[in-house]
């Protein structure tokens, strides 16, 4: 019983060296983007220049993910972590160094490298400590790292950058990636030696040139679909992505094991990840665009505005593992998906007059639903899986999780876009001599110029300028909801999806060998 109770805490020790290098890779993304004006003042580029810091991370992060479930089956999981976030705060340290935009470029792919399996390799090692009564509890501990980073990240990096030199948003890595390296090296056991297995080459070409050409489409958030080399990247990706599914189908030892598709309760998880990705995107990206482009918040400001959602899904990402512990994923996942369906809803009424309180309240009841529905779908899924496949499981989904993240921020751009220039063409064609309102605003701002010391015509010309950008505000705004009301059409879908979930079923301890050795790597993890 002893020895039951070390292995029990320790388990907790090795989850939270796992959530220090997790918080890290996914605050890192957050914390840069806030930079981005900053890195083209210091480097003297343009937009179209300093994009390339994000843009490289989002397409290493496309390679090294798939690759990551091969390392996990060669290698130990502790030397692959140790490894990850070594590299990762390597990659770090160097970022801060950067002397112009194209180090910085190759900075960041070092880093993107460590960064990308810092993931994949962090929900393996949960899956293959924890028995599957407690992965829902361990699987919300770890959740907090991967929602409560991105909001504290505008927050934390306006601040810095406020206060100290945008080099410090690098540099703020380097000795929390230290001690996760030493407490990795004191708490997490080295496993047996694992057997040398051929590795899918082709699998890895045909992925990595499909990846990054996809993701580098989908990066640019406006798709011109006219551009000649849009429509090649397209076609590459589109034509990799085949080669790539048929070769892991017919391959011994794929790169990424396609044909756990044939459970049912994963794939079906990874269709609910990607609906909530896309709902997610309307706090996430939309709410933080209206905040500061519409209502003129600072970035620090919008941040503060998203951090008390972000703490109520941190919450509540603990509270929901160790509900779903007891009740099950159906249960958890649709009360959740409910409450966001809910608080989207509310957030189609958007506008200039709503209250910060009010915004920040529905983001709030937003956010307890996303905790409340993220992390039950997610085990469920995983549980599913035989242990000897949980790493190649763990790549996979986490490979969907990218390219669903960067698909939803195209959708999400897209619409607005689109819609804004709809919502103008619809809004100017009321302008009318007939419309009485519009002409009686005009006259009204006219006097108001002229009062002010402008020429009739001038005046005349400010007015109309005026109302040509209230409109294009309102456009805006009405485009923004209009992409919410999408997200909340999607999580209707997620919620039928849920239905579908089949109860699970326990797995045999040890079914075959390749659990066998996935059991043994366990109890000498935690020796």
């Amino acid at each position: 019983m002893e020895d039951k109770g070390n292995d029990s805490s320790n388990r907790w020790l090795v989850l939270f060296v796992v959530v220090i290098g997790t918080f890290m890779s996914v605050l890192d993304s957050s914390i840069v983007n806030i930079a981005v004006p900053t890195l083209m003042s210091v480097f003297g580029v343009n937009l179209d220049k300093i994009k390339w810091i994000l843009t490289v991370y989002t397409l290493a992060l496309g390679v090294v993910i798939p690759f990551t479930g091969y390392l996990m089956e060669r290698y130990d999981y502790k030397q692959i972590y140790m490894f990850a976030l070594g590299m990762f705060s390597v990659g770090s340290f160097l970022c801060g160094l950067a002397w112009s935009n194209n180090t910085m470029i190759i900075f960041r792919i070092i880093q993107a490298l460590g960064g990308g399996m810092i993931m994949p390799v962090g929900m393996a090692v949960i899956f293959t400590l924890f028995p599957p009564n407690e992965r829902g509890k361990a699987l919300g501990i770890w959740g907090i790292a991967a929602m409560v980073a991105p909001a504290i990240g505008p927050t934390l990096g306006g601040w810095l950058l406020q206060t100290t030199s945008w080099r410090i948003l690098f540099y703020i890595n380097v000795p929390i990636g230290i001690a996760g390296v030493i407490l990795a090296g004191i708490i997490m056991k080295k496993g047996p030696k694992k057997p040398k297995i051929s590795f899918d080459y082709l699998g890895f070409i045909s992925v990595s040139i499909s990846l990054v050409s996809l993701l580098y489409v989908l990066g640019e958030g406006t798709i011109d679909w006219s551009d000649i080399g849009t429509q090649m990247l397209m076609a590459i990706g589109i034509l990799g992505m085949v080669f790539f599914v048929i070769n892991e189908l017919t391959h011994d030892n794929p790169l990424l094991e396609l044909r756990i598709f044939k459970e049912l309760n994963f794939s079906i998880s990874q269709g609910i990840s990607v609906v909530t990705t896309l709902a997610m995107m309307g706090g996430m990206y939309v709410l933080p665009l209206f905040l500061q482009n519409v209502r003129g918040f600072s970035a620090m400001e919008t941040g503060m505005i998203m951090f008390p959602s972000a703490i109520v899904t941190g919450i509540m990402m603990p509270i929901s593992g160790a509900l779903f512990d007891k009740f099950g994923a159906k249960v958890l996942t649709i009360t959740g998906l409910v409450i966001v369906a809910i608080a989207s809803y509310e957030f189609t009424f958007l506008s200039i007059g709503m209250s910060r309180e009010t915004i920040t309240m529905l983001n709030v009841v937003r956010g307890l639903g996303m905790g409340l529905c993220l992390m039950p779908v997610n085990t469920a899924g995983m549980n599913c899986i035989p242990p000897h496949l949980t790493a190649k499981a763990s790549a996979l989904s986490n490979t969907i999780r990218q390219v669903s993240s960067s698909l939803s921020v195209t959708i999400m751009t897209s619409l607005i876009q689109t819609r804004t220039s709809f919502n103008y063409a619809k809004l100017s064609n009321e302008i009318t001599p007939f419309n009485q309102n519009a002409i009686t605003q005009i006259k009204t701002l006219i006097g108001v110029y002229m009062n002010a010391g402008y020429s009739a015509t001038k005046a005349q010309v400010a007015a109309v300028t005026e109302i040509a950008g209230d409109l294009g505000k309102q456009a805006y705004i009405d485009a923004q909801t209009y992409a919410i009301a999408i997200t909340s059409l999607s999580i209707v879908v997620g919620i039928v999806l849920v239905l579908f979930l089949r109860a699970e079923k326990q797995l045999p301890k040890a079914e075959n060998e390749g659990s066998m050795q996935e059991e043994m790597h366990t109890v000498d993890m935690l020796e």
